[in-house]
């Protein structure tokens, strides 16, 4: 047999090309990336998601709590390969970039990402079932909307988070309109998705919904056999349940393994994870004991990280015999929680049955359940509470160091030591990673920090109680043993020389992923940054109406610059097919409950679809934030309004099907439809220098694109 009837020559290649989505994407590309480097300089929330950036090449720890980890990741690769070394301060908006930081690459990944939604949104119209025109109609919504090109094209998040939610959908659809391996990949975007900002879960809740729907409606088929029902039930939930959860620990599993090194938000966490970060706590605490035993000398910090971490401590100032309102105190040394570290937060472990103060050979390990005395290492008073008020929170009892005034009010020093993580009853306390509340033996009382402030006779350090009524499980109860050495020395002058200078004793204190990745997710929900009121803040319902705008970036000395805002044709088309699409359904809905159907089932499971979708999209993007009690801006509602891109040209198909039988109406119809069009782009060219920030307008130009009194357009006269 010849080779070339093996080979069938001559060997022909059929592809099929669709134009339109070539030139979508094309176009897409051109007006995210060109000029990508313009403004030389940092724009808005580049400074903010820069700083993260900067210690992601440091490979230095930190938390953000507005998301999970994945997007600082992406924006990272980006700087990575342009060859950034972390070196810049960002400290400023419109702070010019050196020479040596490759801007383009900083904005690469954000830019490319929203270009390749306009092709993604043009798919997705054709999954819905819908034809090539909507799917342009949606395409060209999107490639023209000013506001989705100004987010794409800086080193920001939105972009990134919309692809990853559209290419989920996509998928999805793709799978369920032609079962193939599509959904492993709906899964793994979904997991991408709420890695990159916690607003993808959502979507994502709003994808398992439809794929409920879906898989129910499947389960009912009677068409399909027992075993092929479980078969494919199984593999939609391992790809859309378990893949996203183990990508989204995974993201994290590479955070913490590459971010290991000290940094500024260490000391939010508890002291076992800072010391497994190299630098930091790790230099201080490497080599310290690991048992704490009788003799030893500790600095114990609070668990609890709010207001802020502090650690217990004394000074030689007492509490005033009365408060400002007249309540009167023991006048005992003051003892009180500090943010700082201060050779005043050292005590002693003491055996209450034993007088001495050093370290027994070998070492005797205090353990659950033992009763200890707590003395302070600089002024030798006993840790003492007693049924006084404390001095800012009545309800509890006071903490003081113990002062002997011969009144009639004794010592009462003693407390009993549980572990509350402890593994067995007869538990070893240990250095850093044992968890202690200490219960005050004569009243039953456990230590805590109430987060309280003195007032300047306290120096505004951070009050501390005794508290009968606690919570279980509160964190403000906890103490953890940060700072640790052997005490060896018995007298009080050579012990105050003997705080500053450790014992060394090699010992080995992992902390396993599972137990840092549990405690950052805690800290992430639990730990928020300060919250201000800034100039360009919004609310939720200016959105809708576009009443508001954000000045990124102005020139230095001209009147070039670049506002994120929308095109007001099409976020006025948008609403009105938010509008439209919802009276569309309540009329269905009613006059189908008579037995009137408009449409046949087919076209009504395809709008109903289209309303789940595109209208539940909408809604589970927009109506959290309504709940949110945090500063918002503008671009928070561009994933929402995307979803409305999605149904405009989609409700207008149906329309022009399925509800005008004349032709002269359908023909009107279309005349409307590209008369808005044509508007949408003019408007685009319009808000263009606005967008890109050239060319340069003059000051009347500018106050010519003021097309509401709200808008804060900035310019110089000249």
């Amino acid at each position: 047999i010849c080779v070339s009837e093996m080979l069938q020559l001559p060997l022909v290649v059929t592809a099929q090309v669709d134009l339109l989505l070539v030139l979508v994407s094309l176009l897409a590309f051109w007006t995210r990336l060109s000029h990508l480097n313009y403004p030389n300089a940092v724009v808005f929330d580049e400074v903010y998601y820069g700083q993260f950036v900067s210690l992601y090449m440091k490979r230095v720890f930190f938390i953000d709590d507005s998301g999970p980890p994945l997007g600082h990741m992406i924006l990272a690769s980006g700087a990575y390969l342009g060859g950034f070394d972390g070196n810049f301060v960002w400290n400023r908006i419109g702070a010019e970039y050196p020479s040596t930081v490759n801007v383009w690459s900083l904005r690469l990944l954000p830019a490319l990402c929203g270009a390749l939604c306009v092709p993604l949104v043009y798919l997705l119209t054709l999954e819905l079932k819908f034809s090539h025109l909507s799917a342009l109609g949606a395409a060209v919504l999107l490639l023209l909307e000013n506001s989705l090109i100004v987010q794409s094209r800086f080193m920001l998040l939105e972009s990134v988070l919309i692809f990853f939610v559209l290419l989920a959908f996509f998928s999805y659809l793709r799978f369920h309109n032609a079962p193939s391996s599509w959904l492993i990949l709906s899964g793994v975007s979904c997991g991408a998705a709420v890695g990159v900002k916690y607003m993808g879960l959502f979507s994502y809740l709003l994808l398992l919904v439809v794929a409920s729907l879906h898989t129910w409606k499947l389960i009912g088929d009677k068409t399909i056999s027992h075993m092929n029902v479980c078969v494919q039930s199984v593999h939609r939930v391992l790809c859309l349940v378990v893949v996203p959860v183990l990508l989204y620990v995974f993201w994290f599993y590479v955070h913490l393994s590459f971010l290991n090194r000290s940094g500024p938000h260490d000391q939010l966490m508890s002291s076992a994870f800072q010391a497994s970060l190299q630098g930091g706590l790790s230099r201080i605490t490497r080599g310290q004991p690991l048992e704490v035993a009788y003799g030893s000398q500790v600095t114990l910090r609070s668990s609890v990280s709010q207001p802020i971490p502090c650690w217990l401590h004394s000074h030689k100032v007492n509490y005033p015999i009365r408060y400002d309102n007249g309540r009167g105190s023991s006048h005992q040394q003051q003892v009180t929680c500090y943010p700082f570290k201060d050779v005043n937060n050292w005590w002693i472990i003491k055996d209450p049955g034993r007088q001495q103060l050093v370290v027994d050979t070998p070492p005797r390990p205090v353990r659950h359940g033992d009763v200890i005395q707590l003395v302070h290492g600089m002024t030798s008073r006993f840790l003492n509470s007693h049924d006084v008020a404390a001095p800012m929170s009545p309800h509890t009892q006071e903490v003081s160091g113990y002062i002997d005034f011969n009144v009639s009010m004794p010592a009462q020093n003693l407390w009993r030591v549980d572990i509350s993580n402890r593994e067995a009853e007869s538990e070893v306390w240990k250095t850093i990673l044992s968890e202690v509340r200490l219960i005050h033996v004569n009243t039953s009382a456990v230590l805590k920090l109430s987060g309280v402030s003195l007032p300047d006779w306290g120096f505004r350090q951070l009050e501390v109680v005794a508290d009968k009524l606690f919570k279980a499980h509160s964190s403000s109860l906890e103490w953890t043993v940060e700072e640790h050495r052997y005490g060896t020395s018995q007298e009080q002058k050579e012990r105050e020389a003997e705080l500053h200078s450790p014992t060394h004793i090699d010992v080995d204190r992992k902390i396993s992923f599972w137990a840092k990745f549990v405690e950052l997710q805690w800290k992430m929900l639990t730990v928020k940054q300060e919250e201000s009121e800034h100039k360009y803040s919004s609310s939720p319902l200016e959105w809708i109406t576009m009443e508001t705008n954000i000045a990124y970036w102005l020139h230095s000395s001209t009147n070039a610059q670049i506002h994120l805002i929308g095109n007001p044709v099409s976020w006025g088309v948008a609403n009105l097919s938010l509008l439209a699409y919802q009276l569309l359904a309540v009329v269905y809905l009613l006059r189908r409950r008579r037995g009137l159907k408009d449409v046949p089932d087919g076209v009504w499971d395809q709008f109903v679809c289209l309303g789940c979708v595109c209208v539940g999209g909408w809604l589970v993007n927009f109506v959290p934030f309504l709940l949110m009690d945090k500063t918002l801006f503008l671009y928070h509602y561009l994933p929402a309004l995307c979803y409305l891109y999605l149904l405009s040209p989609a409700l207008l198909e149906h329309a022009h099907t399925h509800l005008l039988s004349s032709v002269t109406h359908q023909r009107a119809l279309c005349v409307g439809a590209l008369a808005v069009l044509l508007s949408i782009f003019l408007t685009y060219r319009t808000f263009c220098p606005l967008t890109y920030g050239s060319p340069e307008l003059s000051a009347h130009q500018l106050q010519g694109l003021k097309w509401r009194d709200t808008w804060d357009i900035l310019y110089r006269r000249r």
